[in-house]
């Protein structure tokens, strides 16, 4: 496999190195920063980068963001995500990439050689390899930031007819309620979904419905 190397710690930048090399791979760059990386990989098309997440010049996501601009200008470019940290800001982008060939692993995790050069081959080869607890941090944000989240089974049922054109006569006929309990559940999904705004029902509505499509 050609390999891209990213970390700007150079310790285990080399280390990386050395251990790729020892099992047959050919490390074609190695860099230290988030432009770094997306250069190399556009110059060197590798069969997989291998990336931290932390690098300069803020020490955050730099390499996560890194590698989601490499993947925009080199469609599909293996990544694999090799890091101390879960960090779930570009992550999502990473996951909801139809396109396969990405991997994040903890490092602290990776208990053998052997478990990172499968992940390594898994990637390169197209698939995908996540660490469970990047999957299960991912999974609480997601949880979090859906704006449905707080709503009642109740209210998301009215919140689904509304998205179908129902009208709330409709909808109470459906849901076997009265138009009065309809327009306090519809308030309630208002107020929930932060939608105080005095535009007039009709605009609220939509604003719900577009919230509801999107979660």
């Amino acid at each position: 496999m050609r390999v891209v190397v990213a970390d700007d710690a150079v310790l285990i930048r080399e280390g990386l190195v050395r251990l790729l090399e020892e099992f047959g791979c050919e490390v074609v760059a190695t860099v230290g920063d988030g432009e770094g990386l997306v250069a190399a990989i556009a110059e060197h098309r590798p069969d997989v980068s291998v990336v931290d997440v932390r690098m300069p010049p803020s020490f955050t996501d730099e390499g996560l963001k890194a590698a989601v601009e490499a993947r925009r200008r080199v469609p599909g470019a293996p990544v694999l995500i090799l890091s101390q940290y879960v960090e779930v800001s570009y992550a999502d982008d990473l996951l909801a990439d139809a396109r396969g060939a990405v991997g994040y692993l903890l490092k602290d995790r990776v208990v053998d050689v052997d478990e990172f050069l499968e992940g390594l081959r898994r990637v390169a080869a197209g698939g995908t390899v996540f660490d469970p607890q990047v999957v299960s941090q991912l999974m609480v944000r997601r949880r979090r930031d859906d704006p449905l989240a707080q709503l009642t089974p109740r209210e998301r049922e009215v919140l689904g007819l509304m998205a179908e054109g129902k009208s709330n006569p409709a909808i109470g006929r459906q849901l076997v309620i009265s138009d009065g309990a309809v327009e306090k559940h519809i308030r309630s999904i208002f107020n929930k979904l932060g939608l105080y705004a005095e535009d007039g029902d009709q605009h609220r509505r939509v604003l719900a419905v577009l919230a509801y499509l999107r979660s």
